[in-house]
């Protein structure tokens, strides 16, 4: 895990407006969500089973995560890297893993290693930048 050093933390906004504001560029919400927080994940590079993501970590502030005006405050972003098996399911007991791949895998790594830090930190902190740029000022 890289701990990503921008200006995104603190910054406040309504959840369905990043929601919809985000999807264009590429980020969705962690099925791991709460009523109180929650994280937008983008993927930066998916080659064979290793996925390297910018996640990017908020809370509520007011009102609840499943409603489009919740307010929520970004915290620090961060990129990681999950590496699945891509390979076939021995008992053959799914299509989809019998082609290879199974999105509702648990990953084999959820944290692993990062090979060029700088590189992937210079990436993430870029895409939080764009990301800034959908967040409407003065939001409290």
């Amino acid at each position: 895990m890289i701990e990503l050093d921008t200006e995104i933390e603190g910054k406040r906004a309504y959840f369905g407006q990043m929601l919809s504001g985000l999807k264009p560029l590429g980020y969705g919400l962690c099925g791991g969500w709460d009523y109180d927080k929650g994280f937008f994940d983008g993927i930066l590079s998916r080659e064979g089973g290793e996925t390297i993501y910018i996640r990017l970590p908020f809370k509520v502030v007011s009102g609840q995560l499943d409603y489009k005006n919740a307010l929520i405050e970004f915290q620090t972003p961060f990129v990681i890297k999950h590496v699945v098996n891509i390979g076939l399911d021995k008992d053959g007991s799914s299509l989809l893993t019998a082609t290879g791949f199974s999105q509702f895998q648990t990953p084999l790594d959820t944290d692993g290693q990062i090979k060029h830090k700088a590189k992937w930190e210079e990436i993430g902190e870029k895409s939080v930048k764009q990301v800034i740029q959908y967040i409407p000022p003065n939001v409290s």
